[in-house]
């Protein structure tokens, strides 16, 4: 067996030309699997079945592995049953209906209202500052990915309405509010806008170039404020729209309002990406739904 594997670890070198990091993943697995398949009786790779290759990914998992790291044992195994079966060693494949665990989705941490107001305590003249501060504003006020920020023309804001209107994923347009703060500091960066344009542009937000922001910069240019406004918590766009709907929904409830300001097809996406609990959207339903709640001669 630990011949074939050698066998396929070159294949993958000299035919697949598989990395020199996956090739090591992969060896890895193989040898941590190989002495649990043999504690099976399995001496040939043409005995493998499939509830050996259960056995082995149950005794990991009560090893303590991680979800992480079970997919990539049996994604080893499932590449080294396909080499076999190119050779002709193996008809079936025994991992086909196995399916990795799924692993759990990482929530990212948001910013508290006093970290949020100590960061936005920006009182600066300076056009870049202004700008950035506009920019985090906008942010927080209405929950925008990077991507429709850096996006935005200055034909999508309106100035007199309060809103602004954004292309978010799939090509959807939404319009969200913009809040009183933010639109203070948009006006006080527009007023200095003229101050950064070098050529006729429709972007709102400029660099110092006078071209449109990018993202790369917008993520340094935050980075640097988190810092300089002595922030213990590394500052990002994607930290601010996290806390934009976490304390949306802690003030509202209204978990459906919070997904159609963040642009979210599903609203299991916003369920994961607010922190929500069970027992809080039973609360939520238990509160708001007219059949919830049993009558009293029930």
């Amino acid at each position: 067996m630990k011949r074939a594997v050698d066998r396929f670890l070159r294949y993958l070198d000299s035919e697949r030309q598989y990395s020199p990091h996956t090739q090591s993943n992969y060896g890895r697995e193989l040898d941590r699997c190989l002495p649990l398949l043999q504690e099976q009786g399995v001496t040939q790779w043409t005995q493998l079945q499939t509830q050996h290759v259960e056995a082995v990914l149950a005794k990991l998992h009560r090893q303590g592995l991680s979800p992480r790291s079970l997919s990539l044992t049996l994604s080893a195994l499932r590449q080294m049953v396909r080499f076999l079966q190119r050779e002709g060693a193996l008809k079936r494949d025994p991992t086909h209906h196995l399916q990795a665990p799924k692993q759990a989705r990482p929530l990212p941490k948001n910013l508290d209202t006093d970290q949020l107001h100590r960061l936005l305590e920006i009182d600066e003249t300076d056009p870049l500052a202004v700008r950035d501060r506009a920019m985090m504003e906008l942010f927080y006020s209405s929950g925008l990915r990077l991507e429709e920020l850096v996006g935005l023309d200055l034909n999508r804001l309106d100035r007199q309405g309060g809103t602004v209107r954004v292309l978010g994923k799939g090509a959807k347009e939404r319009v969200v509010p913009v809040a009183g703060m933010a639109r203070r500091w948009l006006e006080r960066y527009l007023g200095l806008r003229p101050m950064l344009l070098k050529a006729p542009s429709e972007a709102l937000f400029l660099s110092r170039r006078g071209t449109r922001l990018s993202r790369r910069s917008v993520q340094q240019r935050l980075a640097q404020w988190g810092q300089k406004q002595g922030l213990d918590a590394r500052v990002h766009p994607h930290k601010l729209r996290h806390s934009f709907a976490t304390h949306m929904l802690e003030s509202s409830g209204d978990l459906r309002a919070v997904q159609e300001l963040l642009g979210h097809a599903n609203l299991s996406t916003t369920q994961i990406y607010t922190h929500l609990d069970f027992q809080h959207l039973a609360a939520v339903y238990d509160s708001a739904h007219p059949r919830a709640k049993k009558k009293p001669d029930e």
